[in-house]
């Protein structure tokens, strides 16, 4: 084992990670963040906008001028959430399809990229060691 303390060596993976996300989506009309959202929600439909804050770690007024561009480009509705009058649902709009569909494309490269050279073993093994840090951390809430 190298002498790296590891939460330094995950924190560069995670740095030039985003930097290489923002490279290949520069074409994207899409900021960083927007886009980030944008997935979360594709992934959690109907999600409220606070709980999409918290999962983002943003603090949710930041949150909210992000989802009223998505609103505003056709991309998201806001829907009211029917347990609490108070709060929104996020949902996709069949518009924001393509830029899914572009993002999940741009992410499966980076995947490959980052991954090659590395065993399925090696894959399997760091996929669940991170997978065990994060339920770690997470619980310690």
């Amino acid at each position: 084992m190298t002498s790296d303390n590891l939460g330094f060596l995950v924190g560069d993976v995670t740095r030039l990670l985003r930097r290489t996300i923002r490279q290949r989506m520069a074409g994207i009309e899409l900021t960083f963040e927007q886009m980030r959202a944008l997935m979360s929600i594709s992934r959690h439909e109907g999600i409220r906008q606070v709980d999409l804050a918290d999962l983002l770690d943003v603090q949710p007024i930041t949150l909210v001028h992000q989802i009223d561009q998505l609103a505003e480009n056709g991309l998201v509705e806001r829907r009211a959430d029917p347990g609490d009058r108070r709060a929104y649902q996020l949902f996709l709009t069949k518009a924001a399809a393509p830029h899914v569909s572009a993002a999940r494309k741009v992410a499966a490269a980076i995947q490959a990229d980052m991954l090659r050279g590395l065993s399925k073993e090696q894959i399997s093994l760091v996929s669940s060691s991170l997978h065990a840090m994060r339920d770690n951390l997470a619980s310690r809430k």
